[in-house]
């Protein structure tokens, strides 16, 4: 198949679509058999290179298709009607105060959920600073008073000094998990409410 035989198939597989559409993309295609026959290759072998004229149409027929879609998603929103301001007013009381009641729950969640890691962190601060304190007391009453309260002391220092590790390691794992959570929340909850569109 020679260049002008590709085109004129193509053209007609395309015939449905905008014409300035296919026109571009056509433009692109013989610009391609060129560049390749300049290049030193046949013309037939620079059309077998580029594929079958079927598989081209129909990738064409769907960029077009979704550049469409996207046009007139975009004049739809573009258009708003005088009714619909005035519907919109008019709801507003409504509306308005089930945004604010449904922005007030996620902040309650979001806050609720930040107070769990801010929790976990103030719990390991305490479990070591309780091994610090209780070190340092085990070893001045194991010296100056009673060595076996202060042995004593040092023991709750080690048990402490070993929760808090296991603290630490498990608050930042934590705050590492609800960054995040709070990360991928808000495009859960898109995908959700609006779903994918699907293109056919």
């Amino acid at each position: 198949m020679n260049k002008n035989e590709f085109i004129e198939q193509l053209r007609l597989k395309l015939s449905e679509l905008p014409k300035r559409e296919v026109q571009d993309r056509l433009d692109f295609y013989i610009e391609m058999i060129d560049d390749r026959m300049e290049e030193g290759i046949s013309e037939e072998e620079a059309v077998r290179d580029i594929g079958s004229v079927d598989e081209i149409a129909k990738q064409i027929a769907a960029d077009i298709s979704v550049k469409k879609i996207d046009k007139e998603k975009f004049k739809r929103r573009k258009r708003i009607k005088a009714r619909e301001i005035i519907l919109l007013s008019l709801g507003s009381p409504i509306w308005l105060s089930l945004i604010i009641s449904v922005l007030s729950v996620i902040l309650g969640l979001y806050v609720s959920v930040w107070s769990v890691v801010i929790s976990a962190w103030a719990i390991f601060v305490s479990f070591a600073a309780i091994a610090l304190g209780c070190l340092m007391g085990g070893i001045a009453i194991t010296i100056f008073s009673n060595p076996l309260t202060g042995i004593a002391l040092i023991g709750v220092a080690l048990i402490s000094a070993g929760l808090s590790v296991f603290l630490f390691f498990g608050s930042k794992a934590l705050t590492k998990g609800i960054l995040q959570l709070t990360k991928k929340a808000p495009w859960g909850v898109k995908k959700y409410l609006i779903g994918k569109e699907k293109v056919q």
